[in-house]
């Protein structure tokens, strides 16, 4: 079955930090973009990160301003798996965060941020909860 199957996650106080997994199978993710979403009750999905390429001299990595300097996505090649490094998360973090592989954005070079378009796969989401 082709799936992206996340984990990782939790309860954390502020300040602390948090990895996700995000692991496909049934594909590989050399030839996918990826990137991670957030969504807060009562808010719309957000980017969270992006990178357009497996070839990290080639890739273009991109950050929403509120997390810059604090998460880091990253590729675990051998692992078929992307991660969200989350460090000195903050209670507005609290969300469901998924991780994303689109095709068509790799082929353009293009870092999937649009939380609106319906990218060739999804997570099935996980939630990340951030305490005072």
């Amino acid at each position: 079955e082709v799936q992206l199957v996340q984990s990782g996650g939790g309860l954390v106080q502020a300040g602390g930090s948090l990895r996700l997994s995000c692991t496909a199978s049934g594909f590989s993710f050399d030839d996918y973009a990826v990137a991670w979403f957030r969504q807060a009750p009562g808010k719309a999905r957000e980017s969270v990160s992006c990178s357009s390429s497996a070839d990290s001299a080639d890739a273009i990595t991109q950050y929403a301003d509120s997390v810059k300097g604090r998460f880091t996505i990253s590729r675990d090649n051998a692992k078929n798996s992307v991660l969200l490094q989350m460090t000195s998360l903050k209670p507005e973090d609290t969300a469901v965060y998924y991780c994303v592989a689109d095709r068509t954005s790799a082929a353009l070079r293009y870092c999937p941020k649009d939380p609106t378009i319906e990218y060739d796969y999804w997570g099935q989401g996980t939630q990340v909860t951030v305490s005072q």
